[in-house]
């Protein structure tokens, strides 16, 4: 690896690039352009003035906030101060954001707005280690805490002064040391600090670059968190390694209007967009849902990254009807995180693809996914019964199952921990239902239920607007308003279980859903329903239904 670690990396590009654009944003309805030497000046004075505040090397600073041009510089500012980054994701609330300060010992946090900073004042006093906050934006009080401007003024007058210091730091830090610890999203339980180092996320960057080249040219467009390990290796120290344009959406809720206003050349996504902009198109004739769709990436997409969850193979096949090619690829927060991609020129749409450069897979006898590599992390902050259960003999135990071809294309066919047992004693995978179920133009969200019972059932979130349609579409025409009456209606009701039969009916019949519960809100990250990167909570889903649900087994 060419590099000896993050800071070096970008320091070398923003030399080679100059004044070449860097990063693309929106504020105040215009866009704009902030170059490599730009970028790179902003980090080296977040980077001064976090040394002249007293961190030293290997300290843990935190990093609250919503996607922006700030996060990038206050990322790459505090490995510039050979600190390492602790983010948390924005949504957080203040108890679950006080376990991870607390656990990782951070020092000084770096939050984006006034109700952020709300939500750090209200557990402070529990917070001992941290000695200061910076707050991005302007904030009505900062008694407490530091305005980033003037954060960042502090740090370009005391530059000079601490030049031979952060110069030492650059150089004697290596790719074994602590670049980040990432919080797991927490599906069960209190989630774990993820340690990952400069060479590991060095290393996927670069092994990324190597499976799929890009071009000097291209643009590269982030809507995902980058508080969550996907966007921040792929988007964010992707584009830093190839030396392209990265444009960031506005907010999660502007990426269509974005994307049609930059015209990105590649998307990294979850699969929840790609469902969601079928489900937009669904009612029109093939040729008009195939302008639109080509519309609504822009006439510059090359192809269309997706990862953090499963990607339903009747999304993928319809997107690859319509022109547009979805290469999935598979990994997680301790691979950090990509272990397998798919190739634009070679690629199997019900795969997650092949090892990118320098990683091994192998599959364990009880079908569990295992891989080996300078991808896999130093183990969990603070917690090593967890880390020696994770790692044996240098290979990370995934937790998932899967299943390898002779051409080394991976196929993930379940969690472990997910699987669902019958009551007879069969298995089943739910996410492999929920992905045929989602697949339906009329169902936005599923949870397959069922475990120590003798029959599945589902928990179903309708599209709504393409549910009216096709009931206008069948004849039914007389419906109730407002989504909890429809929700209790008989023919939305019946009309669901007959789309529900059709999706699984390739299936076992033990792998049929027999019943369902129609929720009619959208399961959410705000309910803790859905992880920050939008994977399925199940636990606490089914704990909210879990009412509902005993009352349609109980008949």
């Amino acid at each position: 690896m060419s590099y000896r670690n993050l800071a070096q990396m970008q320091r070398l590009q923003a030399h080679r690039l100059g004044e070449r654009v860097a990063v693309r944003y929106k504020k105040d309805g215009l866009y704009h352009d902030v170059s490599w030497r730009a970028y790179r000046a902003q980090a080296e004075a977040c980077a001064a003035a976090l040394v002249d505040v007293g961190i030293r090397p290997g300290d843990r600073v935190g990093l609250l906030a919503e996607n922006r041009l700030e996060w990038l510089v206050a990322d790459m500012g505090i490995l510039t101060a050979a600190a390492v980054n602790v983010p948390l994701h924005a949504p957080l609330s203040a108890r679950q954001i006080q376990f991870q300060l607390a656990d990782a010992g951070v020092r000084w946090l770096i939050v984006s707005t006034p109700a952020q900073l709300d939500k750090v004042r209200s557990i402070r006093s529990e917070l001992p280690d941290l000695q200061g906050v910076v707050v991005f934006d302007n904030a009505p009080s900062l008694h407490d805490a530091r305005s980033w401007a003037g954060f960042l003024h502090r740090g370009r007058m005391v530059q000079q002064r601490h030049r031979t210091d952060l110069g030492r730091r650059e150089d004697q830090r290596t790719l074994d040391d602590l670049a980040t610890i990432m919080y797991t999203s927490g599906t069960t339980g209190n989630p774990k600090g993820v340690m990952l180092t400069h060479g590991n996320l060095l290393s996927n960057a670069l092994a990324m670059d190597e499976a799929s080249p890009r071009r000097a040219d291209d643009i590269l467009f982030n809507w995902l968190p980058l508080s969550h390990i996907y966007a921040r290796t792929v988007d964010h120290y992707l584009s830093q390694v190839i030396g392209v344009v990265l444009c960031l959406a506005e907010t999660p809720d502007t990426v269509v209007q974005n994307l049609a206003e930059v015209e990105p050349t590649h998307l990294s996504s979850v699969p929840r967009l790609y469902e969601k902009l079928l489900s937009l198109v669904a009612p029109l004739d093939p040729a008009e849902k195939r302008r639109r769709l080509h519309a609504l990436f822009g006439r510059r997409i090359d192809w269309l990254g997706s990862g953090g969850a499963p990607l339903p193979l009747p999304v993928a096949q319809a997107f690859e009807e319509m022109g547009l090619l979805i290469l999935q690829g598979y990994g997680l927060t301790e691979s950090s995180p990509v272990i397998s991609f798919n190739r634009k020129h070679h690629y199997k749409l019900a795969s997650v693809g092949q090892a990118i450069p320098g990683v091994e897979i192998k599959i364990a006898d009880d079908g569990e996914v295992l891989t080996r590599g300078p991808h896999v992390m130093k183990g969990y902050w603070n917690n090593p019964p967890a880390t020696a259960e994770a790692i044996k003999d240098g290979w990370l135990h995934t937790g998932d199952l899967g299943q390898l071809d002779a051409e080394g294309f991976l196929t993930i066919t379940g969690r472990k921990k997910e699987l669902l047992v019958l009551s007879n004693g069969k298995k089943v995978v739910p996410t492999q239902l929920e992905g045929l179920l989602v697949a339906d133009a009329c169902i936005d969200q599923a949870v397959v239920c069922g475990e120590g019972r003798n029959f599945l059932s589902a928990l179903i979130v309708p599209n709504w607007t393409n549910l009216r349609k096709a009931l206008y579409d069948a004849g039914v025409n007389r419906l109730p308003d407002g989504e909890e009456a429809l929700a209790r209606h008989p023919s939305v009701q019946g009309f669901l279980a007959q789309r529900c039969n059709k999706a699984l009916a390739d299936l076992s019949s033990w792998e049929q859903v027999k019943k369902l519960v129609i929720v009619p809100q959208a399961f959410s990250v705000a309910a803790e329903e859905l992880t920050v990167s939008l994977k399925l909570r199940r636990n606490v889903i089914v704990s909210h239904y879990e009412e509902a649900l005993e009352t349609l087994y109980r008949e």
